[in-house]
């Protein structure tokens, strides 16, 4: 047996569900290739993980609203070189958000929420079906949100997109659960004490303090776990949040 290998899609920055998800697997002594649109943030994902030494790491620049980009993707996940297994690990990461007023929402944000929320979780769930399924073995995780559980004001665009990835999520564990493959959906509830919080909502970060965020090292534990799970008791979806949420 050579090197496992793990593909990880929607990676942004290094401190990220993204980002943390592949130094983490790659901790464990896979071959993660890193998937994003933003070369120089995924290069930076790559390097921390190679000056860590353990498992290794390559860029892979990908678009995951893109069928081609993502096909071409698996194409190497699946014939990673290098005396290595192919990928039996996928992770659907992509995501993005923002409040809108329902009656200022345009036509063209509805779509580009429900394309990179929704139709990236369809390209990668397809594709990672249709490679895994001959093996007879793999583990499949798409991060969710708490809008696919529910819908709130300023957010239906960002709900819509991620209920429809939770279907898409609990249809393939239905399908697949039986060949071999573990499909998981974690709904991540509350804010993510990442790059992204930090540049874009400083405030909401000094109001919620350390302890009412969710550490990305912290919610990627429980990706491992769900890798690890044995087939006689399967999560299909796990929710995390900080112990101070109020839901």
């Amino acid at each position: 047996m050579g090197q496992p290998t793990a593909v990880v899609f929607g990676v942004g920055t290094e401190r990220g569900i993204g980002g943390a998800v592949s130094k983490r697997f790659a901790r464990e002594g896979y071959h993660v290739l890193v998937a994003g649109r933003t070369p120089a943030k995924i290069d930076e994902v790559v390097k921390a993980i190679n000056a860590e030494g353990k498992g290794s790491a390559e860029s892979l620049p990908t678009d995951v609203t893109n069928e081609a980009s993502v096909i071409a993707a698996f194409d190497r996940a699946m014939n990673p070189g290098g005396g290595r297994e192919p990928a039996d690990v996928v992770i659907s990461n992509a995501g993005n958000n923002a409040i809108i007023d329902f009656t200022q929402l345009t036509a063209a944000q509805f779509e580009d929420f429900w394309r990179v929320g929704c139709f990236s979780g369809f390209l990668v769930g397809r594709e990672a079906a249709r490679r895994l399924v001959p093996l007879g073995r793999g583990t499949v995780i798409f991060t969710g949100a708490s809008g696919s559980m529910r819908g709130k004001p300023g957010f239906a665009h960002f709900a819509a997109a991620k209920a429809g990835l939770r279907m898409i999520s609990q249809a393939m564990a239905r399908e697949y659960g039986p060949k071999g493959i573990h499909v998981a959906h974690v709904v991540v509830d509350g804010g993510i004490d990442g790059d992204r919080l930090r540049t874009f909502v400083p405030q909401m970060v000094e109001r919620l303090g350390p302890e009412g965020l969710l550490g990305p090292e912290a919610i990627v534990d429980n990706y491992w776990m769900l890798h690890k799970q044995p087939k006689s008791a399967w999560t299909q979806e796990l929710d995390v949040r900080p112990y101070k949420e109020n839901w």
